[in-house]
């Protein structure tokens, strides 16, 4: 439960929102957007409280990429420019999503049967997670927002993809307000600033090396980053969908079905 958070974003910067699990980093993201509404004081974009805005003008200033997104049953198209204007001209718009998919790494859509055209299934089924992940980005960067917030959006990728996509990032977040919830060292990298999220307070505000030498804390969350960043070998986790081309589900083999593993084992025992 967040308590009394006070936290200001300077127009234009990056700023990290880290902390141990359960701070309520997850929880803030979503009081921008207007996922949660505040139950005491007040979320503010350029000056005015969100909950005085309809859904539809915070939509056009917020724009958000979580760690499980949504896709829509549409085509790859539809879903990258779901936040662009109808009134920009067609030439304007393919832009906006050629540039976007490029960012996100995701012009695997260009393989896809039909292209950008091909409809996905309900929230993305037919795609890894890697994949839904890289599209909700590119959705997220086309929408060209004034605050962008983003919650562990490439946990999903493999290691050379996220630092492709970090890098790409760094252009793309030059003139949006963005927050960005860190559950990784690189995340951290993006930022100008950090704020430490402890107990539901912001603790610290600063840059990651003032952080460091004078915020135990921090150091112990950052410490801890690393260690769980190292721990999964840099890559996917492990329950997590591998990031693979959509097609038919592979079938067992002899190394993945509990019966035949049975099978082979008891084989070689004979």
């Amino acid at each position: 439960m967040l308590d009394h958070v006070d936290l200001e974003l300077p127009p234009g910067t990056t700023t990290a929102l880290v902390g141990l699990t359960g701070s309520g980093k997850s929880t803030l993201a979503m009081l921008p957007p207007r996922l949660f509404d505040v139950t005491d004081g007040v979320v503010e974009v350029d000056g005015v409280d969100v909950r005085d805005m309809t859904r539809a003008q915070v939509r056009e200033r917020v724009a958000v990429a979580f760690e499980d997104p949504t896709l829509f049953s549409a085509s790859v198209r539809d879903n990258v420019l779901l936040g662009v204007s109808d009134t920009l001209p067609q030439a304007e718009r393919e832009a906006l999503m050629t540039q976007a998919l490029e960012v996100a790494q995701a012009q695997f859509v260009l393989d896809l049967p039909d292209g950008v055209r091909t409809r996905i299934g309900e929230e993305g089924l037919s795609l890894s997670g890697g994949q839904r992940q890289r599209l909700a980005l590119a959705r997220a960067i086309a929408a060209q927002p004034r605050v962008l917030v983003l919650d562990d959006p490439l946990s999903a990728l493999d290691v050379t993809t996220e630092e492709a996509v970090t890098a790409r990032l760094r252009d793309v977040l030059v003139a949006t307000t963005t927050l960005v919830i860190a559950h990784r060292p690189s995340t951290v990298a993006l930022a100008d600033r950090v704020a430490v999220l402890q107990g539901g307070r912001i603790t610290a505000v600063g840059t990651h090396h003032d952080l460091l030498a004078s915020d135990p804390h921090y150091r112990y969350i950052i410490s801890s980053l690393e260690d769980d960043y190292e721990a999964h070998d840099h890559g996917p986790e492990p329950d997590r969908e591998p990031d693979r081309e959509p097609g038919p589900e592979p079938g067992p083999d002899r190394t993945t079905n509990p019966d035949e593993r049975d099978k082979q084992s008891q084989e070689a025992l004979s």
